[in-house]
């Protein structure tokens, strides 16, 4: 470490321990909101600070700590470098007469939210108001897949990638087959170090596009301002004999490097670090609907991030030794696509999908729920007798404008029915098992004047990640 590296790490330090001992009258709750493609991240914070505002439509929140929220407000935004989440615009969006689905964020983002709470008990009134401040820090899932590649060399994860795309052919193919031309251990050639990166990059669009989640590293998908630079012009390679000094691999080795410490490292020490509660939103419903390999890659994925995570008690020092995760809430969202009888099975399986990472965190002492949830509920539910049965149904208006009725499939009790087929490389699911999930546009508002959002167990979401601290 150099003396520069040391001064900003003092630095640091000084700062965080001036803003801990404000953070001891006026406390501070870091809630991080991150899901890989199509999980609903936007939609999820929209939903969880409107519904925190108005409250009606969250009733767990209530009773918990022996307190009561009388009050809610929006604050100025906290870290004047941090783009502010555009809660109003994707709030308009969703409640627009003709509705529809805001844009995914492509970057970080904040909000501060400060909920005001009497105090429970005999000496409640005695003891006045608390005010608690949540800032809710809305980052790419794609970021998230980053924080894995800082214990991989270059050289490994060449290997690993491209074992990866060995099992993803089809998809894979023209990169492949660009890289197969290529001499990694020949002279840097820059227009050919770019033809590779862009192949690379073309294979990663094609991979997340069919459902794939486990896609890395994440700013060649959401490039921002460094797309075109030097860090983002790598791609993997088989390592040479003898690698030359000026050679490709080296190159793209350098490059590598410089990626993990320009781009990854300020992101986790400056952000993810800094993080008390964190929730990962899973579409484990659009992995099913995808297939087996889909199935089985979020697997991977899922436990290559939680790794990343540092879960545990926070304690008076932890901003000096380093703040950790205290809970950890894995989401599977878009469950208004599905039957509520069928909400049992979605979260068995999302449980299963991640049991082996989420004891990993359990036992270390963070706090871990798994739940299925629609932060915005976009159909209703609809029985209908058919030859004696009775079948039941959802009811939406799809992204082209069509009302269906529609019986989305039956998710199995035994969510080893899954599992095994996804493990055992399965290209299709077995005979008796079929899905059809398609993509629901919002509702339209009622007459009434909207409170909060409409949702499933928002409130059960939001008990857990701030429930202990009101």
């Amino acid at each position: 470490m150099g003396l520069t590296d040391i001064a900003d790490q003092i630095t640091r330090v000084i700062d965080d321990t001036g803003t801990g001992a404000k953070e001891l009258f006026e406390p501070v709750l870091r809630v991080g909101v991150t899901g890989l493609s199509r999980a609903g991240k936007t939609v999820f914070i929209t939903s969880l600070i409107a519904n925190l505002l108005d409250r009606t439509r969250l009733p767990a929140l209530g009773p918990r700590a022996g307190g009561q929220i009388v009050n809610a407000f929006l604050q100025p935004q906290p870290d004047e470098t941090i783009p502010r989440f555009a809660y109003e615009a994707h709030l308009q969006a969703l409640q627009a007469p003709a509705p529809f689905w805001p844009e995914s964020t492509s970057s970080i983002s904040q909000l501060r939210l400060s909920l005001r709470s009497k105090r429970g008990g005999v000496l409640g009134g005695l003891r006045g108001r608390r005010t608690l401040h949540i800032d809710i820090i809305d980052y790419p899932g794609e970021w998230l897949l980053d924080l894995p590649l800082l214990r991989l060399s270059y050289a490994a994860w060449s290997a690993q990638e491209l074992e990866k795309a060995q099992a993803r052919h089809t998809l894979s193919h023209d990169w492949l087959e660009k890289a197969k031309g290529v001499d990694a251990g020949a002279k840097l050639d820059e227009p050919q170090a770019l033809m590779l990166a862009e192949a690379y990059t073309d294979y990663l669009h094609a991979a997340r596009g069919a459902g794939f989640s486990n896609c890395a590293p994440g700013r060649f998908l959401l490039p921002g301002d460094l797309k075109g630079s030097p860090v983002l012009t790598f791609a993997p390679l088989p390592r040479p004999e003898k690698p030359r000094r000026d050679g490709l691999y080296r190159a793209f080795e350098h490059r590598f490097n410089a990626y993990k410490k320009q781009v990854i490292k300020p992101f986790y020490r400056n952000h993810f670090a800094r993080i008390d509660r964190q929730i990962v939103l899973v579409d484990a419903l659009g992995a099913i609907d995808n297939g087996p390999p889909a199935v089985e890659d979020l697997r991977q994925a899922l436990s290559a991030i939680l790794t990343s995570f540092r879960p545990g008690k926070n304690h008076i020092l932890s901003r000096l030794t380093g703040k950790k995760v205290e809970k950890i809430l894995f989401a599977a969202s878009k469950a208004d696509h599905i039957h509520h009888s069928q909400h049992p099975h979605l979260t068995g399986f999302l449980q299963a999908l991640l049991r082996e990472a989420k004891d990993a965190a359990s036992w270390k002492g963070a706090d871990t729920h798994a739940l299925s949830l629609a932060a915005l509920r976009a159909t209703v539910e609809q029985n209908v007798k058919h030859e004696g049965a009775t079948l039941e149904l959802v009811r939406g208006t799809l992204q082209d404008g069509r009302e269906v009725a529609l019986h989305p499939g039956d998710l199995p009790e035994n969510p080893e029915r899954l599992l095994a087929p996804a493990r055992q490389g399965a290209a299709d699911w077995p005979e008796g098992i079929s899905y059809d999930l398609p993509e629901f546009a919002p509702p339209k508002p009622g007459e009434k004047a909207p409170h909060g959002l409409a949702h499933i167990r928002m409130d059960q979401a939001a008990a857990f990640l701030l429930g202990d601290r009101l």
